[in-house]
């Protein structure tokens, strides 16, 4: 009766264990990490369509730095392959070939997970506008991302992009959709 007793309290004391870990703050990302990410977030962006700063945006990224895009595939293997794109993409804007863009970020979109002993994973949901001179902005689409942020010796940089379900104004599938019902 004894052991059977001993048994029920180390049972008893592994599930409430269990629990607590499960209920544990490391679960959920801090506002300081939330914060922080949403500053890189920034960065990231302002170097892509405001400065067209491609220098500061290789800064941003890990070297093994990939990139997927629902429309165009795999767009970049490699940090410094991304920040090349940009740079040939902010040449052709200047030579009026491309046009400049804005992003605007559904700021009550963002979600952020972390990940233990790597970084997090941040979510949300973004709009692009055309920029022309002279003329309104038009809004051109509306996406998802999903970025994997790797934490490396105290900073952040981007080391994965999902950019996804991209629409149209009218809420169009840019990239075709495939919708999967239960049966």
């Amino acid at each position: 009766m004894r052991i059977v007793t001993l048994m029920f309290i180390a049972v008893a004391l592994l599930c409430t264990t269990a629990a607590a870990q499960l209920k544990s703050p490391r679960t959920a990302a801090s506002q300081q990490m939330f914060d922080e990410l949403a500053g890189k977030d920034s960065e990231l962006f302002d170097a892509v369509f405001n400065s067209c700063n491609p220098d500061k945006l290789k800064e941003l990224v890990t070297e093994d730095f990939e990139f997927y895009h629902d429309k165009w595939g795999q767009t970049a293997k490699s940090g410094a392959e991304f920040a090349n794109a940009i740079r040939n993409l902010c040449e052709r804007q200047k030579k009026g070939i491309d046009y400049r863009a804005r992003r605007e970020l559904d700021k009550n979109s963002v979600r952020v997970y972390p990940l233990n002993n790597y970084g997090a994973v941040q979510t949300g949901v973004h709009r692009f506008y055309k920029l022309t001179e002279g003329k309104k902005e038009e809004l051109t689409e509306t996406a998802v991302f999903t970025h994997l942020w790797k934490k490396d010796n105290g900073a952040w940089k981007l080391a994965r992009v999902l950019s996804y379900d991209h629409r149209d104004p009218q809420g169009v599938a840019l990239a075709g959709e495939v919708s999967i019902k239960p049966k």
